[in-house]
């Protein structure tokens, strides 16, 4: 089976000046087709020819080592249409080669995002289907109107979502592939046609400036892979974090992994409707890594192995780790530890401290509240799960404290993965109010005179609003967490299992009655700037 794959590309575009030559992303835009159909030798006897009119795109193309058809002054006008062109390299490329071909591919050089394996696939529906010719689509069902007589009208019978309409094939120009005994200086379409659906990310035709910039970013996309766990033991914050990032991430194509154990997380994560896998162990992790190819790994698992870290340097070239201090650590390109700083040991691929604390974007657009003298709305929060339970504790100060400071009233935000949320509820008689998996924590300590958290990321959200914290840890490794002291506006209790109730009560009735100190507090956490986090962390994942 012969094969002709046709690449016609003229040298004059007036809305992007020599755009076929131009360089995207590394290379001019011609060789993206060129290289595709390059692809298909492995597979097939294929002959790639490039028409065209121009002196460079014709050296651009000869030094791959195709072949070049001039094409003449009657074929390079505004107004011819692509089949007498892709007819006259036909019969010159017969005539040169001296063989007859069985199939005629159009490729237009304006499709840099189409893959080769889609048009792999294309050419065995084709042949596998005995179709005459196959065009490449894109499915976009809209409702939409046309004129006719002069009046504007609908193209549909009955508006619906657009999930709901019938499909809507729009050609994207990256593909016509045709028998050859259809192919005539009128035409490429015979009786029986089909159509090759791809992806809207491979379906960009370069027509315009923002045809050009969408396609850039495209082929710009990185695969990210988060390898992230969630349980009640640890925590739901390295899920949130990684979830946080994934926003930020959007453009590029994202995959979770997740442990069979992270139940807690796997649930919210498929909440999120992010792609996810779930694995056993490392065996099914790698592969995981073998099909999915990552460019870039984020570990949020804690403490890191020197056998983990070297498993995934075999897949990827990139690998980020969060708040890891285990020996993997130094094998990564780069350890981002906020919630440390000055940790003995550290490697020269450590950024740690608050610079990098990757906070939520819900605390970039609230603003702190005025400072109030008196104290009347505490928020107590201790993360996605309190394994401790210190929520259970506080329920108890709180009650206590009611009675001193009948006029204040305690918000407990409990977590996702809070285990006890089902034995709590609000007690209104003693202003204890018990508000579970709210969706913008912001917007509760914007309210919020003092705090009372553990010692993880609520830290840096407290602080951004402003908000004076009394600290309890959850586990021994959170207290290495330095943030959480004076000079940045926290009075840090220590390990909350080893807190008397009657000492945490002490001190948030000392604060509430003496706002000069909370001020001062609130004036600590206040100069610590968080916003340029999130940039910085996201540079570091991307760095190449």
């Amino acid at each position: 089976m012969n094969i002709l794959a046709v690449i016609p590309a003229r040298g004059g575009s007036k809305r992007i000046p020599r755009k076929n030559v131009r360089i995207m992303c590394g290379k001019p835009l011609i060789l993206y087709s060129i290289e595709n159909a390059a692809a298909l030798k492995s597979d097939y006897d294929i002959d790639i020819a490039v028409s065209t009119d121009d002196e460079e795109l014709s050296l651009i193309a000869g030094d791959r080592g195709v072949d070049i058809v001039e094409r003449g002054e009657e074929l390079s006008a505004d107004n011819v249409t692509l089949d007498p062109v892709i007819y006259d390299a036909v019969c010159k490329m017969e005539e040169r080669k001296n063989k007859s071909y069985d199939i005629v591919i159009t490729m237009q050089a304006t499709s840099p995002t189409l893959k080769a394996e889609t048009l792999k696939n294309a050419i065995k529906y084709f042949t596998d289907g005995g179709y005459d010719t196959v065009i490449s689509v894109v499915n976009k069902p809209h409702l939409s109107w046309t004129k006719k007589d002069g009046k504007i009208v609908k193209n549909y019978e009955k508006r619906l979502n657009s999930q709901e309409l019938p499909a809507n094939y729009l050609e994207t120009g990256g593909f016509v592939i045709a028998k050859r005994s259809v192919v005539t200086k009128d035409s490429r379409i015979g009786e029986n046609v089909s159509v090759f659906e791809t992806t809207p990310q491979e379906a960009v035709d370069i027509d315009t400036d923002e045809d050009w910039i969408n396609a850039e970013a495209i082929l710009g996309r990185k695969k990210i892979l988060f390898r992230c766990v969630g349980e009640r033991r640890i925590g739901m914050g390295h899920i949130y974090r990684c979830l946080s990032i994934a926003y930020k991430l959007v453009g590029h194509e994202l995959l979770f992994v997740t442990d069979s154990k992270s139940e807690m997380g796997i649930e919210r994560l498929k909440e999120s409707f992010f792609p996810m896998k779930v694995i056993a162990d490392d065996a099914e992790y790698e592969e995981v890594l073998k099909e999915y190819k990552p460019d870039v790994i984020i570990n949020d698992v804690l403490n890191t192995t020197e056998e983990f870290i070297t498993l995934e340097r075999k897949y990827t070239k990139r690998i980020v780790n969060f708040e890891d201090i285990g020996k993997g650590a130094a094998l990564a390109d780069v350890v981002i530890n906020a919630l440390y700083e000055n940790h003995p040991g550290k490697t020269g691929n450590v950024r740690e401290g608050s610079d990098y604390y990757f906070i939520r974007d819900e605390f970039l657009e609230q603003k702190p509240k005025e400072f109030s003298e008196e104290c009347r709305n505490v928020v107590i929060m201790f993360g996605g799960s309190d394994p401790a339970d210190l929520t259970g504790k506080l329920i108890r100060v709180c009650s206590k404290l009611h009675d001193i400071m009948p006029e204040c009233e305690f918000h407990f935000i409990t977590g996702f993965g809070y285990l006890k949320k089902d034995e709590i509820s609000d007690i209104p008689e003693k202003n204890i109010f018990i508000h579970n998996d709210v969706k913008r924590v912001s917007t509760f300590m914007k309210k919020a005179d003092l705090a009372v958290t553990s010692q993880g990321r609520t830290i840096y959200e407290l602080a951004s609003m402003g908000v004076p914290a009394v600290v309890l840890a959850q586990n021994e490794r959170e207290t290495e967490h330095v943030f959480a002291a004076i000079q940045n506006g926290f009075i840090n209790l220590g390990l909350g299992e080893n807190i008397d109730e009657e000492s945490i009560g002490k001190t948030m009735r000392w604060l509430a009655e003496t706002p000069n100190v909370r001020k001062e507090m609130r004036e600590a956490e206040l100069k610590h700037s968080l916003v340029k986090g999130q940039e910085r962390v996201i540079d570091l994942i991307l760095e190449n």
